[in-house]
């Protein structure tokens, strides 16, 4: 496989990523966190990176509503719910060495 043809295979499947996770609001961030070690927000920053190492300024927030298509604030609104005591305790315990 050449490389241009793996390039589009990786951002084809990233956005299908994205798109499955756009579509999967009920799954929690800290849900996420707790089972994979990341999160959207993660991936958003990635992105925002990538940009970054290809010299595309982008904020925290672009790379955020790059990654949601919405501002994050809106998305909190819209999907976040407050992390239950569980959840936070599974985080510390899943990130203890972090």
């Amino acid at each position: 496989m050449d490389e241009q043809t793996q390039i589009e295979l990786e951002a084809a499947a990233f956005r299908r990523l994205r798109d499955h996770l756009a579509t999967r609001t009920d799954v929690q961030n800290i849900d996420m966190m707790n089972l994979t070690g990341f999160c959207r927000n993660c991936l958003s920053r990635w992105y925002q990176e990538a940009a970054a190492d290809k010299g595309i300024a982008m904020s925290k927030e672009e790379g955020r509503e790059a990654f949601y298509g919405m501002p994050y604030d809106q998305w909190r609104e819209k999907h976040q719910t407050e992390a239950t005591a569980e959840q936070q305790a599974a985080f510390k315990v899943a990130h203890k060495a972090d």
